[in-house]
């Protein structure tokens, strides 16, 4: 599989597909989304049978041995980080905004 990017390509997202690449590279059946929310925000999200008994915080601690080696300016963009077993994914709130973001705009 390969990450996909909505929406504009930028040298901010760019990067994370990077690390994320190396990422899937060792989950090769990961599903990793990314996608610039604003001028500010980058939200991902990893879909990862990987993830099944693997408790949240430990998939975190998992995720930011990539997310680490990005420079900090780039890491500040990240404002959302979902990591979801594929079973998770299908009854998640925040999986089902990412795929249909709530505009905070009138």
């Amino acid at each position: 599989m390969s990450i996909t990017i909505r929406g504009d390509r930028d040298e901010v997202i760019d990067a994370f597909a990077e690390v994320l690449s190396d990422y899937e590279q060792r989950h090769p059946r990961a599903k990793i989304e990314c996608y610039r929310s604003d001028a500010a925000s980058i939200r991902v999200r990893i879909i990862d049978p990987d993830f099944e008994g693997v408790d949240r915080v430990q998939r975190h601690e998992d995720v930011w041995r990539w997310l680490e080696k990005l420079p900090e300016p780039v890491q500040f963009h990240l404002s959302l980080l979902i990591l979801l077993t594929p079973k998770e994914a299908a009854t998640s709130f925040s999986s089902h905004e990412f795929d249909n973001p709530i505009s905070l705009t009138p």
